[in-house]
């Protein structure tokens, strides 16, 4: 155990003089790395915080029912809502309490004293005790055909639309994230492929001198890893200053609209996948240089 120990830390040790030595080669890896993840990693954020804002301002769905004009179904029509076990709560509002309202809104005072008659119907506004899309639909269209209503709406087909676009979002964050990856292990193996090619008669040396192939890979496997690591750290630095540019003008922006809405970054354990994923796609990537090469040497 004490020899494997000190195997691996001669390994480490060896991988941060090679970094140390070529601080310039190092720094460009990184950044390439770091700027590859950020993009993802960057898309991911804005789909989860969008989702977040959904949650803020997302309420319970409402089946509007529009009567017809004139109709003496009203009091017949609110016994049958009341009565229905589908339905949570039941409001009438009659056409004048809508055009108050309607009235008390910015610029809507002069264009309704403009209007001869009160245009707005009678409605009833329903709260369903189903939350599910085809479940809300059906309701709607059952309602519908309940004699003296003329129209019937849902409002929650922002919030199906809302949704499609964010799993739309997210499916595009899974195929961005593959193909990042897939570059991030591309450049972790042009990296190490170039270093064994440097390495080529220090290499021959120490295998003539009894090395195993697993202990020469083992500096390079490290190497691929630290460059992955690093390269995670580097996006979650540039993540956290695009965050904190954008914060103030998103606070300013919620303000406006009466709003408290803050960007958030990555958690604690998003954080800890980010690095374990970028490390472990660095290593891959060594792995597979290393193992080629050394089999040609």
């Amino acid at each position: 155990m004490r020899n494997w120990l000190a195997q691996q830390r001669a390994a480490l040790t060896h991988t941060l003089v090679r970094l140390g030595a070529a601080p310039f080669a190092t720094v460009l890896t990184v950044l390439v790395i770091g700027v590859a993840l950020a993009l993802p990693v960057s898309l991911y954020l804005a789909v989860a915080n969008v989702a977040r804002l959904a949650t803020h301002v997302s309420h319970t769905p409402e089946i509007t029912l529009f009567l017809e004009d004139g109709s003496d179904q009203t009091q017949t029509l609110a016994r049958s809502l009341r009565a229905r076990k589908d339905l949570a709560r039941v409001r009438f509002v009659s056409r004048e309490e809508a055009l108050k309202g309607l009235a008390g809104r910015a610029g809507m005072a002069d264009v309704i004293a403009t209007l001869g008659r009160n245009p707005l119907p009678d409605a009833f506004v329903l709260t369903p005790k189903a939350t599910e899309p085809t479940a809300l639909e059906a309701l709607r269209q059952a309602l519908s055909r309940l004699p003296g209503v003329a129209r019937a709406t849902l409002d929650s087909a922002w919030a199906q639309r809302l949704a499609a676009w964010l799993a739309l979002g997210r499916d595009f964050v899974l195929i961005l994230a593959g193909l990042f990856g897939t570059a991030l292990v591309a450049v972790s193996f042009n990296t190490i492929r170039l270093q064994v090619l440097a390495q080529r008669e220090e290499i021959e040396v120490s295998r003539l001198l009894g090395a195993t192939d697993a202990f020469v890979r083992r500096p390079f496997l490290y190497l691929g890893t630290l460059q992955g690591l690093m390269g995670a750290l580097l996006a979650w630095l540039l993540l956290a200053a695009a965050l904190f540019f954008l914060g103030e003008r998103v606070d300013a922006l919620a303000a406006a609209y009466g709003a408290t809405f803050r960007l958030e970054g990555l958690g604690w354990h998003e954080t800890g996948l980010l690095l374990a994923l970028s490390g472990a796609l660095g290593w891959l990537g060594a792995w597979l240089a290393a193992t080629q090469h050394l089999r040609r040497l």
